[in-house]
C-alpha cells in the first residue's frame, strides 16, 4: 500500500506542477476535460488519496512488526 500511495502522490504533485507550466502527463490528459477547477480538484484528490494510502501502509507495517516481535518473545 505504501508504494501505491507514493506513486499517487508523485503523479498528483507532478501533474499539478506540469499543469502550471502548461504541460501534462499523457496518461492524465483527460483530467482537464471538465475544466481547470475540476482538474485541480482531481489532482488534489489523487495526492490526498496517496498520502492516506501511504500512512495506512506505514501503520500496517508497524503493526506487523509489533506483532512479530510479540510472537518471538
Amino acid at each position: 500500500m505504501k508504494s501505491l500511495g507514493i506513486s499517487l502522490v508523485i503523479f498528483g504533485i507532478g501533474s499539478l506542477l506540469l499543469n502550471l507550466m502548461g504541460m501534462e502527463f499523457k496518461i492524465l490528459m483527460w483530467i482537464d476535460n471538465w475544466g481547470r477547477g475540476a482538474g485541480m480538484a482531481i489532482r488534489g484528490g489523487v495526492t490526498a488519496l496517496g498520502v492516506v494510502l501511504f500512512v495506512l501502509g506505514m501503520r500496517q507495517e508497524s503493526a506487523g512488526a509489533a506483532k512479530a516481535s510479540k510472537e518471538r518473545g
